[in-house]
């Protein structure tokens, strides 16, 4: 039995009208399937004219807006969940029949892929940190060396949307990758069972989510889903919550000593920290631009995950220098003041943060000293792992946001603003020459911000908007 064969005539529920919600609409209208589209928003779109566009251009499709339509939900056969709907505390799951499938987007492009003559290979990343650096160097690597991949999941274009079907009967478009890079979050790994990646990691694992997951051990599990859906499993030797379960599954590891024949790791050669593979040396991290021990993991991911895909070695490493990182994740913040100031938004997590920090203060010289803002909402997160490494790393710690005063108690003489840009003022009137101002903000932004791009240039633009030089 085919998907298409398994999802006609059957009461399908998409879950949803955002970015992922309607990239479902448009590949199950391309079906010709008939469902329906739910979302407890009054206005999901951007105005009303996009909807009145979709209604026009989608004159089949029903659209519930302003509640969880309970009727439509409880007789679904088929619901199509988007990531961002957490199914217990909206009331849905209680709902949902005992015979009802829920699958999210990648679940269905899994589906679809797996039965196709010439399906796309799929290398897989989570993690509680680092997973758009790694997704983002992978498909760097990929452009550089002639492989042939799109990104996508968490990151990137909808998943469906690299379909592109004209007829259940397509089976490739002509431009169609060899190759998706998908970065997955717990919300997508908790509907996801059907994909058959290549090679998949989980980099790390931290408190997030729990306001949803519950239990850090929930979360772990969701994570390590990860690896029963694909070949080979990279295990991050630093992290042992991060292991495959799966008996005898094929590895390859990394971690920060020296690795095993196979696995990749760090040594000391001339004084040097070299990135290894096995015993071969590949290249001294001082020649790396995303500095760190963190970022030193992330490469070494990234390699194990290329190297799974039978991509050279050799062409990977001659090309990592080239891999400038992401906005909002341990960002250099242009100024005249010869204060260095670091937009880390993308932080929306306590393992965020201590990596920032761990990865940072020792590029500090002499008395230069860090000063940390910090604060939003948390999540639910357990906030007490950070208060050893703020007394002995960070200077003055700056905090705001929702859970901004629960931070400040984590370290004596801390500083509670409003906003942001008391923030940036405060540690203005604290900072030296040479000293660093670190926005990781270990939680997320949406008590104050749209999202952490939003924060992050609020930051920037902050930080420029009275620039003194320095003497």
């Amino acid at each position: 039995m085919t998907w298409l064969t398994a999802f006609k005539d059957k009461n399908i529920v998409v879950l949803g009208a955002g970015m992922t919600g309607l990239s479902c609409l448009r590949f199950l209208h391309a079906q010709g399937l008939s469902f329906a589209v739910n979302d407890s928003r009054l206005m999901p779109f951007e105005n009303s004219s996009e909807q009145a566009q979709f209604e026009q251009d989608y004159p089949k499709v029903s659209f519930i807006f302003g509640q969880w339509q309970h009727s439509l939900i409880s007789t679904a056969d088929i619901i199509i969940a988007s990531p961002g709907i957490d199914l217990v505390s909206e009331g849905i799951a209680a709902l949902i029949s005992e015979h009802c499938q829920v699958i999210g987007d990648i679940e269905l492009f899994c589906l679809v892929n797996n039965s196709r003559i010439n399906p796309m290979s799929i290398l897989a990343v989570t993690g509680s940190n680092g997973k758009s650096t790694v997704v983002s160097l992978l498909a760097y690597l990929a452009k550089v060396i002639g492989a042939n991949t799109a990104l996508a999941g968490n990151i990137g274009e909808p998943i469906l949307d690299l379909l592109q079907l004209e007829n259940a009967e397509d089976t490739q478009r002509a431009n169609q990758p060899d190759t998706v890079i998908l970065e997955l979050s717990s919300f997508q790994l908790e509907t996801l069972t059907s994909m058959q990646a290549i090679a998949a990691t989980v980099l790390n694992l931290s408190d997030d989510h729990l306001d949803r997951h519950k239990t850090l051990a929930n979360y772990q599990a969701i994570k390590q889903g990860i690896y029963p859906q694909a070949k080979i499993a990279v295990v991050n030797r630093e992290d042992q919550a991060t292991n495959t379960l799966v008996a005898e599954q094929e590895t390859i590891t990394f971690g920060l000593k020296k690795p095993k024949q196979g696995d990749f790791g760090l040594s000391v050669i001339d004084n040097k920290q070299m990135l290894m593979f096995g015993e071969q040396a590949l290249i001294s991290i001082d020649e790396l631009p995303l500095a760190g021990m963190h970022n030193a993991l992330n490469y070494m991911a990234a390699l194990a995950l290329g190297y799974s895909a039978g991509w050279s070695l050799s062409a990977m490493t001659e090309n990592l220098a080239g891999f400038i990182g992401l906005a909002h994740r341990c960002q250099r913040v242009v100024s005249d003041d010869c204060i260095q100031w670091i937009n880390d938004s993308k932080a929306t997590n306590v393992g965020a943060t201590l990596a920032a920090i761990t990865g940072l203060a020792p590029t500090l010289t002499g008395d230069n000293k860090l000063i940390l803002i910090a604060g939003g909402d948390g999540k639910g997160a357990d906030f007490s792992p950070l208060k050893a490494i703020f007394n002995r790393e960070v200077s003055q710690l700056i905090t705001l946001g929702q859970d901004g005063a629960e931070v400040a108690n984590l370290m004596s003489g801390a500083i509670e603003v409003n906003t942001l840009s008391e923030a940036v003022a405060q540690a203005k009137k604290i900072a030296k020459p040479g000293d660093m101002v670190l926005l990781s903000p270990a939680c997320a932004s949406i008590d104050m911000f749209k999202n952490y791009q939003v924060r992050g240039e609020q930051f920037i633009v902050a930080v420029q908007a009275k620039e003194d030089s320095c003497h």
